[in-house]
């Protein structure tokens, strides 16, 4: 079986990575989808060690989150652009500084959010038990989640990136079913699916009240350093979840149980239209062409558009 494709939204566009190479496709201002596309020279196929369950989650997302930034950065630059610019200045890349500020700026926010923030709040309740505690500061690291969730999605921008985000779940849910991937074929199939970030998010927040309830319940400082410390370990344990899941989809016992993180994705999908499929789709053609795995016929399509 072939390693699945995975993909993110960016702005008015879509990026999809496989093993070896990543493409993202942007609407310009002018109507016209760009593409741009980039090997992968995974540390996790050059490093047996790495492939270890758990670890290899760690490493996975690293490489992930690297290349969701740099997609970011070019449809940013593709956003901005005047019609009938080059598109020549619009392909550079991030600079490794540049790289590394919006990872530091991105986990940094994301911890103070979801991490140090709830832990502080759930210190300051009166609860004495261990288990309880754990289980409130989870509650209350859901709950802000969610709202999160809720409120960014009244942005407009941000409605635009959700609808984007469906189309790149509607184009792989209809590669993984077999069907052709047309635009009118494709808006058929779900915008739901089960390696879903939003999803992972939510399996690493309810994964943290076990993980954490190892920790009990110290002074601040060390409750603020357990929740920091301890993330990429529970980070490789909710990979490794959403790997499964990704294997077994159809299994109707574990779709209930993934259920919750199924449900929490209509906060960051919309309905998409059918320009926006068409991007989702010259996306993953891209990658599919790149690995090779198009057939001779779809190859044909592809001379033929």
């Amino acid at each position: 079986m072939s390693a699945p494709i995975g993909g993110q939204a960016v702005l008015e566009g879509v990026m999809m990575r496989g093993p070896s190479a990543w493409s993202v496709a942007v609407r310009k201002p002018d109507g016209e989808i760009a593409e741009v596309n980039r090997p992968i020279s995974s540390f996790l196929l050059r490093h047996r060690w790495a492939r270890i369950p758990v670890v290899r989650g760690i490493f996975a997302l690293g490489e992930s989150l690297a290349i969701g930034f740099r997609a970011l950065a070019i449809s940013a630059n593709y956003a901005a652009q005047e019609e009938g610019e080059e598109d020549e200045e619009v392909k550079t890349e991030l600079s490794r500084g540049q790289l590394l500020f919006a990872f530091a700026l991105a986990i940094g926010f994301a911890l103070l959010l979801f991490k140090v923030s709830p832990a502080l709040i759930t210190s300051w309740l009166p609860i004495e038990s261990t288990g309880w505690f754990v289980v409130v500061e989870g509650l209350v690291r859901v709950t802000i989640f969610v709202l999160y969730l809720v409120i960014v999605g009244f942005m407009p921008d941000l409605k635009r990136v959700f609808q984007y985000h469906a189309a790149e779940h509607k184009a792989i849910n209809a590669y993984e079913a077999g069907d052709q991937l047309e635009p009118e074929a494709v808006q058929r199939h779900s915008l739901i699916h089960v390696r879903c970030g939003t999803a992972f998010l939510l399996y690493v927040m309810v994964i943290a009240i076990f993980v954490f309830a190892f920790v009990g319940q110290p002074g601040w400082f060390w409750l603020i350093a357990s929740r920091i410390l301890l993330l990429p370990v529970i980070a490789g344990i909710a990979y490794e979840v959403i790997r499964f899941a990704g294997k077994h989809p159809q299994n109707p016992i574990l779709r209930t149980i993934l259920a919750p993180g199924l449900w929490l994705q209509r906060l960051t999908t919309r309905d998409p239209s059918l320009d926006q499929i068409e991007v989702s789709i010259r996306a993953l053609r891209e990658v599919l062409r790149l690995e090779g795995r198009l057939t001779p016929e779809e190859r044909k399509v592809e001379v033929m558009a």
